[in-house]
């Protein structure tokens, strides 16, 4: 078994086979189309050759038919590639809500990986075998790419903006996980591995904290008020809107209006941006009052802040809104 010959990663995740099988057709038709034009051209050098015997008074410089057949078929052949192509793309990019998320922060040279109930990994990723996962990731500093080979999945991670991708592994087992953007001096050591646990097996292992963390890690949402109260964010932000700051009840998902007049939705990404760099978008009756952070939190602790900020209003309506009569300070 170990020295049998593999002409791919095995197949772990639900996106392998049908990934694997548009490679092998597009491969199989690049081989069939090299090999006859490689045999036609072979057969008019034999054919027509200097010296050969042939009949060249009337050369044919036109044929509807082979000009027909050879654009038709093509044509077809690649829009059925194209098509099969897309589904499958579209597949990748539509995350099914009830996945569970995980977040990803690339930095060089390693991978640091958070559950929700605050376990941590480096250049490990644990996740249970039959459920869809959800990767939210970012950079802390340059362009990065994470890649599972048998999950055959593979997406940019940029600073500043988070990406997502997501799967099911198939089987349990231990996965490569890779960097496919060259990210510096140490880029090919930014690796790691994937373990595919059954799902009794990752619950304990997610319950225990990772079998390595005594006591249990706090949650990051536990995490994310615990940095809003350090930092005293409750002060300008509290539960209801005031001249100093915007509430963050319920704020999670609703339309948000801003001072140049747009319209944002109260995404994770909008939240990070209202944290790190509050001077970029304004909210409607506010002036820039609030410090700057993006020096001062790191992305791990801003997907905490925004679980945090997100848990809020869920179980209650929020507050009522007062109207701001005069801004004298706060944002977003």
């Amino acid at each position: 078994m170990g020295n049998e010959l593999k002409f791919a990663p095995e197949q772990a995740s639900n996106f392998a086979r049908e990934y694997d099988a548009l490679f092998y057709v597009i491969t199989a038709l690049t081989v069939v189309f090299t090999i006859l034009v490689f045999l036609l051209v072979v057969f008019m050098i034999s054919k027509y050759k200097r010296g050969k015997v042939a009949d060249r008074s009337n050369p044919v410089h036109h044929n509807t038919k082979v000009e027909i057949i050879l654009v038709i078929v093509p044509l077809f052949l690649g829009l059925a590639v194209f098509v099969w192509g897309t589904k499958i793309f579209i597949h990748m990019r539509e995350i099914p809500k009830d996945a569970m998320e995980i977040f990803v922060v690339g930095k060089r040279w390693m991978w640091h990986v958070q559950h929700s109930n605050g376990v941590r990994e480096n250049n490990e990723l644990h996740v249970p075998v039959g459920q869809a996962v959800k990767l939210t990731m970012i950079s802390q500093d340059v362009i990065h790419s994470f890649y599972i080979p048998q999950f055959r999945i593979q997406y940019h991670v940029v600073p500043g903006r988070y990406t997502s991708q997501w799967f099911i592994a198939t089987k349990p087992g231990k996965f490569n996980l890779f960097c496919t953007i060259h990210c510096g001096t140490q880029h090919s050591e930014m690796g790691g591995y994937v373990y595919a646990m059954e799902p009794a097996d990752f619950a304990k292992w997610l319950e225990n904290g990772g079998n390595r963390f005594k006591p249990i890690p706090t949650s990051m949402v536990e995490s994310g008020k615990a940095l809003w109260e350090l930092n005293n964010c409750g002060s300008c932000h509290g539960v209801q809107d005031t001249k100093r700051g915007p509430s963050i009840l319920g704020i999670a998902g609703q339309k948000r209006i801003m001072a140049s007049g747009a319209e944002l939705i109260a995404d994770r990404a909008y939240l990070r941006d209202s944290i790190m760099y509050p001077e970029a978008n304004l909210l409607k009756n506010y002036i820039n009052s609030m410090p700057n952070y993006s020096q001062q939190f790191n992305e791990d602790q801003v997907n905490q802040l925004v679980e945090y900020i997100q848990s809020q209003g869920k179980q209650t309506e929020a507050a009522p809104v007062k109207p701001v009569a005069a801004a004298t300070g706060g944002n977003r």
